[in-house]
């Protein structure tokens, strides 16, 4: 019995070997395109919302209590709603329901309607739990998702508009509506904490304001909840001041030798979609295949400290923010990237290529002649939501497939799809994801000719 006392007491004590790290070589190319002008209404912080308040006003600060709550900032035409926020029973026996709601005024003399061209609002519990889910999964029926914004992006990418959301909302002149007013329960909940993902591509015909806020729920007669009313919404915007408490200030983006500090996001974000054409060069159409056993990438949504080499950063620049929070949209949560691989096999052979979106190890400048993955999975996803490609099989026929993918840090990924060129042919294929709530950039989109 000793030796078997002596082992378990080993494996107790005995640290868990860490991951062990392989490098691919592979070229990393900047990607090409930019981000489009659409202003992004983006309500991210403070992510844990503890007290009521304001989330994001982009109201005027005229005649509002605590002006440096506004940020003054009128949308018109196209632009996006991204908001997400938690809430938790503090003190655990406080169990009211967390409202979010989202609020647009016309200043204006005239009606303003508003069209709702895709939104979606989900919650953590029970809309969509963060299940573990498979590294891979085909998703063509819209079915797979870990977390809110997981759901909500796979919505959007698909075209849809949540029932709970009219087509359009038309708003009087001088007047406010509600364009969501919404809870997060975390009654029953163990623990009791709960979260709301929602995103909207809207388009309006005349100037607006937008704010998010957040609110207790009101408590009827027999103690039921009821949602707070329009005059109460518009009551804490005109009283209130930011919701607390405040998610950790960033560090400025200048290298300061002190430790990242990304923060959260509150403001309006420029950039709705990212398009790209990836080619050789400016001046061809086409892009030419790895040789055989190489591979070349690009990088997805890269960021300060990580552009894994390439000296791009992707993150959005911010047209309006609180002092306190994100001095870009690190991340660019809810932004299309569409890009186009016009793929040319310039070989006399036959070449089976794959297309991938895979998760290295983050770095700013590569310290190696590639880029870094585990050899085994770690812990950590970094990665989860729905991709989409376009292309056409060997029969010529065309092909859209939707691929959830679930991919943990330094995780290589597997083919989205993979093609076989014959020699001096060309295929495009069309990669479509929104960049995921929940997810750690960077990522890459990697071709390899086998």
């Amino acid at each position: 019995m000793l030796p078997l006392l002596l082992s378990f007491s080993l494996a107790q004590t005995t640290p868990p070997t860490p991951p062990q790290e392989v490098v691919q070589p592979q070229v990393v190319r900047p990607l090409p395109g930019r981000l489009d002008t659409i202003p992004v209404f983006n309500s991210n912080s403070p992510e844990l919302v503890l007290q009521e308040g304001i989330l994001l006003s982009t109201f005027p600060s005229t005649g509002k209590q605590f002006p440096q709550a506004h940020l003054d900032f009128p949308f018109q035409g196209r632009f996006d709603i991204f908001a997400h926020h938690v809430a938790k029973a503090e003190p655990p026996e406080n169990l009211k329901s967390l409202y979010l709601g989202i609020i647009l005024h016309n200043p204006t003399s005239r009606p303003v309607s508003v069209n709702i061209l895709q939104a979606a609002s989900y919650l953590s519990q029970p809309d969509a739990p963060f299940v573990q889910s498979p590294s891979f999964s085909e998703n063509n029926l819209g079915t797979v998702f870990a977390g809110p914004g997981d759901r909500a992006t796979n919505d959007i990418l698909r075209g849809k508009r949540q029932t709970i959301f009219p087509e359009e909302i038309v708003i009087a002149p001088n007047s406010s509506q509600m364009l969501l007013n919404l809870p997060i329960p975390v009654q029953g909940l163990t623990p009791p904490l709960n979260g709301r993902s929602t995103l909207m591509r809207l388009r309006s015909n005349g100037r607006i304001y937008a704010a998010s806020l957040a609110m207790f729920a009101k408590t009827n007669a027999d103690g039921s909840e009821r949602s707070p009313t329009l005059a109460e919404w518009e009551d804490l915007l005109n009283n209130g001041d930011v919701a607390t408490p405040r998610d950790k200030a960033p560090t400025p983006l200048q290298n300061t030798g002190k430790p990242q500090i990304y923060g959260r996001v509150a403001g309006v974000a420029r950039g709705s979609q990212w398009r790209a054409l990836l080619v050789d060069s400016p001046k061809t159409r086409y892009l030419t295949i790895p040789q055989s056993g190489q591979v070349f990438s690009y990088g997805l949504s890269t960021l300060h400290g990580g552009t894994l080499g390439t000296g791009q950063i992707q993150s959005a620049t911010m047209l309006r923010r609180y002092p306190d929070t994100a001095y870009r949209a690190h991340g660019n949560y809810g932004i299309q990237y569409s890009l186009q691989l016009p793929l040319y096999n310039n070989t006399e052979n036959s070449q089976t290529v794959s297309v991938s979106i895979q998760t290295p190890i983050k770095e700013d400048q590569l310290v190696q002649p590639g880029l870094r993955f585990f050899s085994t999975p770690v812990r950590q996803v970094f990665f989860r939501g729905t991709v989409r490609v376009r292309y056409k099989d060997e029969q010529g026929q065309p092909q859209t497939k939707f691929t959830h993918l679930a991919q943990t840090r330094g995780q290589a990924g597997e083919p989205l799809v993979l093609l076989n060129l014959k020699a001096g042919d060309r295929s495009l294929v069309e990669v479509d994801f929104l960049y995921p709530p929940d997810a750690t950039p960077p990522q890459v989109l990697t071709v390899m000719t086998q």
